[in-house]
C-alpha cells in the first residue's frame, strides 16, 4: 500500500473493525473458544470434567485464543474493506501528482 488514500482508508477500516469487535465480537469469540476448550478438555480428561487446574487452564487458554483469533479476523476483514474503499476513492478522486510532473517523469525513461 503505497498510496495515501488506500493506506488511510485501511487504517480507518481496521479501527472500525476493532470497535465492532469490542461491541459485537468479544463475547462470541470467548464463547466459541470456551466451547472448543471444553470439548478438547473433555476428550483428554473425560466428559464430566473434574474441577482441577489443568482442565481450567485448557479452557481459559482456548477462550483467550478464540477472542484473539476472532478479533484478528474481524480487523483483517474491515481493513481489507477499507483498503478496497480507499482504492475506489483514489480512482474517483484521481492521482496526487500533477499531469506536468507525470509527463516529465515519463519523458526521462
Amino acid at each position: 500500500m503505497h498510496h495515501k488514500w488506500t493506506q488511510d482508508a485501511a487504517y480507518i477500516g481496521a479501527g472500525v473493525g476493532l470497535v465492532i469487535f469490542a461491541f459485537f465480537g468479544l463475547l462470541p469469540g470467548i464463547f466459541l473458544g470456551g466451547a472448543i476448550g471444553l470439548n478438547f478438555a473433555g476428550m483428554i480428561f473425560g466428559s464430566p470434567l473434574a474441577p482441577s487446574l489443568v482442565p481450567k487452564i485448557i479452557v481459559a487458554s482456548s477462550m483467550a485464543f478464540g477472542a484473539v483469533l476472532f478479533g484478528a479476523v474481524i480487523m483483517f476483514i474491515f481493513a481489507a474493506l477499507g483498503s478496497i474503499g480507499g482504492i475506489c476513492l483514489e480512482r474517483l478522486v484521481g492521482s496526487d501528482t500533477r499531469p506536468s510532473e507525470t509527463a516529465h517523469l515519463n519523458s526521462k525513461k
